[in-house]
């Protein structure tokens, strides 16, 4: 059975809407896509951070890491 979608209207700032706009480009998705990625990104990230885990970048050549504070 199909999930019952709902539509919705989002208000991006120009830099907001720039970005989404690169990111389509560069993924080759819609605007729909790149958001339900970001937001199940989102969600993974929260779920694991509630469970007392930390988020790093680490700089493959330096090896420095740098915390992700999630709001």
């Amino acid at each position: 059975m199909a999930a019952v979608k709902k539509t919705m209207t989002l208000n991006l700032t120009d830099a907001e809407m720039g970005a989404l706009e690169e990111l389509c480009v560069k993924k080759d998705l819609s605007k729909t896509a790149v958001l339900r990625q970001a937001l199940r990104l989102y969600q993974a990230v929260e779920t694991r951070v509630e469970r007392g885990a930390k988020l790093f970048f680490e700089d493959e050549q330096t090896k420095e890491k740098a915390e992700v504070m999630m709001l």
